[in-house]
């Protein structure tokens, strides 16, 4: 019989480079640079486009989260892996879900956007590297107590395809915009990251190749990040290494690499909370058992526990933007520095109360 490519062994390779290309790719066609694909800041503009968070310079309906949603969908009822469930632990996601969010946005990215970040020479993102290590690490140290959130159960086919229909309703709204009022959404950035984008339907199709190959490759940054280092399991790791590695040689050879702390796109250079909140981030995303991306796939498959941890994102990128969490060019504000730290003491807690034995 036949190996089918899309689970075999040469899988990580495959999807780490078409997904890596993509990224790169991407940014060449007009989204903001070293953020080809970052579910955090793309949440964020969309939270802002729907009227969330009143931030002019970041709001946007980015087809890509929509895309990986769709194409992600696609791939599971392909693969006959659609399976809605939900009831594990709803509220506590939703909670991880707010702090993933507020630690991306001090930081300035996501998991996905550091790894874009470092292949295109920002030093900055090397702090936010080793947060993510530490992060999943203390995560790990959960997993040893026996943390756990808890079973899910089997829901209706319908509850499952409300993240597909959502897409959809989003997508028609990105391609037909619809002012609802004279000074409500849709909203659009005329200046900023959210006014750079690449063509709607060239991204939309893209990104839904990215969800398709990442649902049959189950692609997570935090999780090869995590399994490289901690348990010695490379399959997920080798992924994220060739997404790297192929972000890294389009960005060379298109001229948009620049090794430097200093004048990086969307960054600022306070290493100590570079690592700080990624340590936060991926902490979440870890206890949450999912890198964002991985999460907007799981979502997809009918995960509908996956759908409140992503709408507690959106939650925080409004929280991060109305009372002034998130950070810019200039650095981190001091209420950031304090939500990351009262998320790192939830996050934590969280981690605690829901450990049921001693390794």
């Amino acid at each position: 019989m036949k190996k089918n490519i899309l689970t075999s062994s040469v899988t990580p390779i495959i999807g780490g480079l078409i997904m890596g290309a993509i990224a790169a790719l991407l940014a060449i066609l007009g989204n903001p640079a070293n953020m080809g694909l970052c579910i955090a800041c793309f949440t964020r503009d969309i939270a802002g486009a729907l009227g969330l968070h009143s931030a002019a310079v970041v709001q946007y309906l980015r087809p890509e989260v929509m895309g990986i949603v769709l194409g992600a969908f696609i791939a599971a009822v392909v693969s006959k892996e659609f399976s809605p469930r939900a009831g594990s632990n709803t509220f506590l996601r939703f909670t991880l879900g707010v702090f993933a969010m507020i630690g991306s946005l001090v930081f300035l990215g996501c998991p996905w956007r550091t790894i874009l970040r470092l292949a295109g020479g920002d030093v900055n993102a090397v702090f936010g590297l080793l947060g993510i290590i530490a992060g999943s690490g203390i995560g790990v140290l959960f997993w040893n107590k026996g943390y756990d959130l808890g079973s899910s159960t089997k829901q209706p086919k319908l509850s499952g395809l409300i993240p597909a229909i959502g897409a959809v309703v989003l997508v028609l709204l990105a391609i037909f915009p619809i002012k609802f009022s004279e000074n409500g959404p849709v909203f659009a950035s005329t200046s900023g990251p959210g006014s750079l984008h690449a063509p709607a339907l060239i991204s939309l199709g893209l990104s839904a190749v990215v969800g398709f190959i990442a649902q049959r490759s189950r692609f997570c940054t935090i999780g090869g990040i995590r399994d490289g280092i901690y348990f010695r399991e490379f399959h997920n790791t080798i992924a994220v290494a060739v997404f790297f590695l192929t972000a890294l040689v389009i960005n060379i050879f298109s001229g948009r690499f620049n090794l430097s702390m200093v004048n990086q796109p969307v960054a600022h250079t306070d290493f100590l909370w570079n690592f700080l909140s990624m340590v936060l981030a991926a902490l979440c995303f870890t206890l949450a058992f999912g890198c964002p991306g991985r999460q907007l796939v799981l979502m997809a498959e009918g995960d509908l526990d996956s759908g409140i941890f992503i709408l507690g994102m959106l939650l925080g990128a409004a929280f991060s933007h109305n009372f002034n969490l998130a950070s810019s060019a200039a650095g981190p504000t001091l209420y950031g520095k304090i939500a990351v730290i009262i998320g790192l003491a939830i996050a934590c807690f969280i981690g605690f109360a829901m450990s049921k034995k001693e390794k």
